[in-house]
């Protein structure tokens, strides 16, 4: 938890202090730089050394996970340029993309298939910490201290979490895994996402860059993946085995975990801006608004955990999930303004309680329809499939706020008016996202 807790608080710490970082470093044009290339190395790590951690053992990945997310956090935080904080926080996305999959593969290794859900929901409680505190402890870092300091802050967190490993957890691996590096996964691998996230990136401002330069990127990834495809059937340690896509209840929850995502960030990202922009209030009350919702996602996750380790299903809970989450981007897209303040805390909560319910059900139900030998990869490969679900979902739904924005201030006198109709068109597009999760749960198979 000690070593999630690093992860989980540098997002929000981050996007707290962002606006000072970029004023103080004269890059606005850059502003989603850092956020984009940490995503985007975090995402590859994710995978790559969830399947090293089986060669090399989950301690000395998750050791050097920690260490490397701290020493690339004293260099963000002496970052003396735009370009500089953009490839350290690449770096430091390195680090992170292990943080945040290797404990969930440490507790699949630790406890009990029934045992797993319980102890997946208390760890997944440190996103909802880091959610709620995240913000407030940014803003008072940055106020009392300055920007360098939400990075220099990890340092005392990260040394306690690499002692607490140190004498308390065992270095799981697995002995009939052969040390065979899977070069040539790994090279194609990397080129197909850092190409498809950099074209998704830059289609978000078409009037910057050609649509000839990002339809250039997409076919590069096209062939990058068909190479990775190919050499994947080759390896003999492949870092993605592709016959983990034969069993339903993998690709089902991968699919379930990519849409879980994007409804999640569609809440977190726009509930704060409805409360500011349409309604008027400040961003520190917009920021209080969403605590009941993160709140609610912290407690919904370790109800879940709880059921599922009780009843040892989870099928169910899948479908409620989504009916949960449906409801709530419903109610959502009902807002105009004059929605009052409790209406939106009691819908962006109903959206949390569904949302909570996603982050333990998939990573369980892969890791109980697998081997010890597949525990690693599948489970990273479950928190991969969230992240690109909220690498691909939030510019989808940036340009449909964009596009009818553009369209609606041409017959909209009033800019609330205008904000308004497009926050409406971006839930009324994730209830499609939420309907299509709801008929895919149907086709999960449960293992009791």
């Amino acid at each position: 938890m000690v070593g999630l807790l690093l992860a989980a608080f540098d997002y929000s710490i981050i996007l707290t202090a962002m606006p000072k970082v970029i004023n103080s470093l004269h890059g606005m044009e850059y502003y989603v730089w850092p956020f984009t290339s940490y995503m985007l190395t975090s995402t590859i790590a994710i995978i790559l050394f969830g399947k090293l951690s089986d060669i090399y053992g989950r301690n000395h990945v998750l050791i050097a996970g920690i260490i490397t997310f701290v020493v690339t956090s004293v260099m963000c935080g002496f970052a003396t340029n735009m370009f500089e904080l953009i490839l350290f926080r690449g770096l430091q996305g390195i680090g992170g993309g292990i943080l945040i999959s290797l404990p969930f593969i440490v507790v699949g290794e630790i406890f009990s298939p029934r045992e797993r859900a319980k102890y997946m929901g208390i760890l997944a409680s440190v996103f909802g910490l880091a959610d709620v505190l995240g913000p407030i402890l940014g803003g008072v870092i940055t106020d009392t201290f300055g920007w360098r300091w939400v990075f220099f802050v990890n340092v005392p967190v990260g040394i306690a979490a690499v002692t607490l490993i140190l004498y308390s957890l065992p270095n799981f691996k697995l002995p009939d895994v052969k040390k065979v590096i899977d070069y040539s996964g790994i090279i194609t691998f990397t080129l197909a996402l850092s190409s498809l996230f950099l074209a998704i990136t830059l289609a978000g401002d078409q009037n910057t860059y050609p649509l000839t330069d990002i339809a250039g990127l997409l076919v590069f990834s096209v062939v990058m993946f068909t190479c990775f495809v190919l050499a994947e059937k080759k390896a003999v340690e492949p870092i993605l085995p592709l016959c983990l896509f034969k069993n339903s209840i993998f690709s089902v929850s991968a699919v379930e975990s990519f849409l879980a995502s994007a409804l999640m960030f569609c809440g977190i990202i726009y509930v704060p801006l409805f409360a500011q922009g349409v309604l008027g209030m400040s961003a520190t009350n917009s920021g209080l608004i969403m605590i009941p919702m993160l709140f609610s996602l912290t407690i919904t996750s370790i109800i879940t955990g709880q059921i599922i380790s009780k009843a040892g299903k989870y099928k169910k809970l899948v479908i409620a999930e989504f009916i949960i989450t449906g409801i709530g981007v419903v109610l959502l897209a009902t807002m105009n303004e004059n929605t009052s303040y409790y209406l939106l805390v009691a819908y962006s909560t109903v959206l949390g309680i569904g949302s909570g319910m996603s982050y333990n059900i998939f990573n369980v139900a892969v890791q109980n329809a697998f081997t010890l030998r597949e525990i690693g990869i599948v489970t990273a490969s479950m928190r991969f499939f969230r992240n690109v679900g909220t690498i691909v979902f939030v510019p989808i739904f940036g340009y449909i706020m964009n596009f009818t924005l553009g369209s609606s201030n041409a017959v909209t006198a009033s800019k609330t008016q205008a904000l308004v109709l497009s926050i409406q068109n971006i839930f009324l597009a994730a209830i499609i996202v939420a309907f299509a999760g709801l008929i895919v749960a149907f086709f999960l198979k449960e293992y009791p």
